[in-house]
């Protein structure tokens, strides 16, 4: 039987404590720009200089995100003394070098995901981050939303019993002239979209002790359509990534005593529902009370990254670097045995 309510949960709401960083944003693109408005609507952080291809691209993005700087390089904007954390929104081919960039200079870095489009370069970002004592962390957003910390306190609490496995998708119809069809620049599904199924089911069950991944592979050789199959002990989780079509983009966690289902797109700020094994039992249903929507939602890694910072740590508590590097080594294995370039 399911309980009269769910756990009180706690999230990373603005102003809490935390410090007021300023930040450097490097990558003036779609998701660059989401993340400068959501920093400055929700969150008590200020981006104050961007640097990007051009001093013009800087200098244009500058202006329609009421950003004080535009950095001519990026190496003059991780020089600025007065940056305390990089934004890196570049191609994913470029976070290892304006990761190590950033870095080097001394800078809190936050990288858009995935970190690396390899589990090996991810590992020497981390090893570089430990070494200078910065702060690195992977822009997994989903992480640190309110329905993220809200699953994990029922599962923490017992709510649905031990967890068993985890279902998920998220597929998108992509453009075949998209940066995702281009191999060597992190293109392909799994390093894009895929990532947050794994993420989900690493979250929930942690590394799998066995990867079984079957899909096709584009015409420039990028993995384009994958279904994993993750064993963990008996139970297995199936995951599925497409660029070809959009799918419901849900996911659901089922456990011994309940079945948590998330609604799509499950990586955004949205709603779930925890249901009993009794199909007549009324589900509880979980809405997020903050206001905070759709890609607004990534203010939430912002105030959590603040936070950590503000508490000395190095690394996120909730999506720890060996975590970070595990879930790119699952998509390595899936990617070698499809055969993608």
């Amino acid at each position: 039987m399911l309980p009269r309510s769910l756990p009180e949960t706690s999230f990373f709401l603005p102003d809490r404590g935390e410090p007021a960083l300023r930040w450097g944003i490097i990558g003036t693109g779609w998701i660059a720009g989401f993340f400068v408005g959501a920093l400055h609507r929700w969150t008590i952080q200020r981006a104050e200089s961007v640097a990007s291809r051009s001093l013009e691209g800087a200098s244009a993005f500058a202006r329609e995100h009421g950003i004080d700087r535009a950095a001519a390089s990026a190496e003059e904007l991780v020089a600025d003394p007065a940056i305390d954390v990089v934004y890196i929104a570049a191609p994913q081919s470029e976070h290892l070098a304006l990761g190590l960039l950033a870095i080097a200079a001394g800078k809190h870095v936050l990288i858009e995901k995935p970190l690396a489009t390899n589990a090996a370069d991810a590992r020497v970002l981390v090893d570089a981050a430990r070494a200078a004592g910065v702060f690195l962390m992977e822009a997994m957003w989903s992480r640190y939303q309110p329905q993220a910390l809200a699953i994990r306190a029922l599962i923490a609490e017992g709510v649905i019993g031990e967890p068993r496995s985890v279902a998920a998708d998220h597929g998108q119809a992509m453009d075949p002239a998209h940066r995702l069809f281009l191999p060597g620049t992190g293109g392909g599904a799994l390093l894009d979209l895929g990532i947050y199924p794994v993420q989900l089911d690493s979250m929930v069950l942690g590394s799998p002790d066995a990867i079984t991944a079957v899909g096709s592979l584009a015409a420039s050789g990028v993995d384009a359509t994958s279904t994993l199959v993750l064993k963990h002990g008996d139970e297995q989780s199936t995951l599925t990534t497409t660029l070809l079509t959009r799918t419901p983009t849900v996911a659901a966690i089922s456990g011994t005593e309940a079945r948590v289902e998330i609604e799509g797109p499950f990586h955004i700020p949205t709603s779930f529902v925890v249901r009993s094994p009794d199909l007549i039992e009324e589900p509880l249903r979980w809405s997020d009370p903050t206001g905070v929507g759709l890609m607004d939602g990534l203010a939430w890694e912002a105030t959590a990254l603040a936070t950590s910072v503000g508490e000395g740590r190095v690394e996120s508590p909730l999506h720890t670097h060996d975590e970070t590097i595990a879930i790119l080594a699952t998509i390595d294995e899936a990617r070698r045995q499809l055969g993608a370039r």
